[in-house]
C-alpha cells in the first residue's frame, strides 16, 4: 500500500511473530508513563488483542501499524486512537521500541506516512497528541511534523511521586 510505505521504512499489520516485540515493549515500564499503563500486559491478553487486530478502525476505534525498516527488522509502533468518524479525528502515539534505532528518521517518516494516510485515506479533519512537557524529543518530532500545541493539562500525569504537565497537540488537514 503506497500510503504506508517509505524511504527507510513500511508501516505493515500487526502478525502472529510480534507478540515477543509487544510483550517487551508494552511491559517496559520505561514507557509506561507516556503510554498511561500502570499494570504489565500478559501474553494471553496481546495474544487476543493481535486476534482482533484485523478488525476494521471503524469497528474498534484504533488501528496499530508496526513499523519495520524496509524488509528488515521491525523497530516500533505507531497507533491511531480514539478513532472518531463523526468527528473526523484521531489521536496519533509512536514508539520506536528499539532505542539503538532512535534518532534515524525512523519516527519522523512513520509520522509522515500516517498524516497521509489520516488525511487522504480516512478524510480525518485532525489528528492530536498528549506530550509530557519535558519530552523534548517527541515535543520536536511533533512540531516539525506540523503539529501545534493547542492546550496544556497543568499537574496531569503522576510520576515518581510528583506531578507533570502535558501538552495537547493538534494537527489539522489543509484544505
Amino acid at each position: 500500500m503506497p500510503f504506508l510505505t517509505g524511504h527507510k521504512i513500511k508501516l505493515r499489520a500487526i502478525e502472529p511473530e510480534d507478540i515477543d516485540l509487544l510483550m517487551q515493549w508494552e511491559n517496559n515500564v520505561v514507557n509506561w508513563e507516556v503510554s498511561g499503563t500502570i499494570t504489565p500486559f500478559s501474553r494471553n491478553l496481546l495474544q487476543q488483542y493481535i486476534d482482533n487486530a484485523h478488525l476494521d478502525i471503524y469497528q474498534v476505534g484504533q488501528l496499530r501499524l508496526m513499523i519495520q525498516e524496509g524488509e528488515g527488522q521491525t523497530i516500533g509502533t505507531i497507533d491511531i486512537f480514539d478513532f472518531d468518524a463523526f468527528h473526523h479525528r484521531a489521536g496519533v502515539g509512536i514508539l520506536i521500541g528499539d532505542q539503538a534505532k532512535r534518532g534515524n528518521g525512523y519516527a519522523t517518516e512513520s509520522l509522515r506516512l500516517v498524516k497521509k494516510y489520516c488525511f487522504e485515506h480516512l478524510g480525518l479533519k485532525q489528528i492530536y497528541c498528549n506530550i509530557l512537557v519535558d519530552n523534548t524529543l517527541s515535543l520536536n518530532l511533533f512540531q516539525k511534523a506540523g503539529f501545534a500545541i493547542t492546550g496544556t493539562r497543568h499537574q496531569w500525569v503522576r510520576s515518581g511521586g510528583k506531578y507533570k504537565d502535558q501538552h495537547f497537540l493538534q494537527l489539522f488537514r489543509e484544505e
